[in-house]
């Protein structure tokens, strides 16, 4: 559903991935009107692997066939097709994407992370992913601003994939995008520097 398009959810319980089952009418095949679709990822990379033994790991096979793109820019088209047309989607994708900073997705459950599970079939949540920020080794005595700065800043998937979507949409390059930036989240980089570098950011944008 999307409430600011007046669009209902047509499946408000359908909340984990194994929920689906319930649910293939939803995402029908269009070749196979018997089973329902799910969209992998694109032929060859290591996801699409994993993917498809989740589906059968979680007994969707029965229901449902996995769909390989033939690329990623096969699944965007995909994806976005179908939110263009308030159709059913369901299936594979990553962020930070101007995809999913451009259309409402809902991120379907799994069982939190478990090893055990995750090499026997992939049958829980993706591992986390550490981000590392690296700095030169001498950079804290020669711009400790600098490194004080990373270590201020943090961000989500959620404000980057905004981001990108405002690059899709106006076409716009990375300084545009920069300044768009810290026009909509000042709240969040003014965090990141001292009270008087703010003060200066904030009076060159309004000149």
């Amino acid at each position: 559903g999307d409430p600011a398009r007046g669009i209902d959810p047509i499946a408000p319980d359908l909340e984990y991935m194994t929920d689906l089952e319930k649910y293939w009418e939803l995402f029908q095949d269009p070749e196979v009107p018997t089973k329902g679709r799910i969209y992998g990822a694109p032929p060859g990379w290591n996801v699409d692997t994993i993917m498809q033994t989740k589906v059968e790991t979680y007994g969707l096979d029965d229901s449902f066939n996995y769909f390989s793109p033939g690329s990623d820019t096969a699944l965007a088209t995909s994806l976005a097709a179908a939110a263009e047309r308030d159709e059913a989607w369901v299936g594979y994708y990553w962020e930070p994407t101007w995809v999913l900073g451009k259309y409402d997705m809902t991120l379907l459950k799994e069982e939190p992370y478990d090893k055990d599970k995750w090499e026997n079939g992939y049958g829980s949540s993706f591992p986390p992913m550490p981000v590392t920020v690296c700095v030169y080794k001498n950079l804290e005595e020669e711009a400790p601003e600098v490194v004080e700065f990373l270590k201020n800043y943090e961000t989500s998937s959620e404000i980057t994939n905004n981001a990108l979507a405002f690059m899709q949409d106006t076409d716009a390059d990375p300084e545009e995008a920069a300044l768009w930036f810290l026009e909509e989240y000042e709240d969040l980089w003014t965090t990141w520097v001292p009270n008087d570098v703010a003060e200066k950011v904030n009076t060159a944008l309004n000149n």
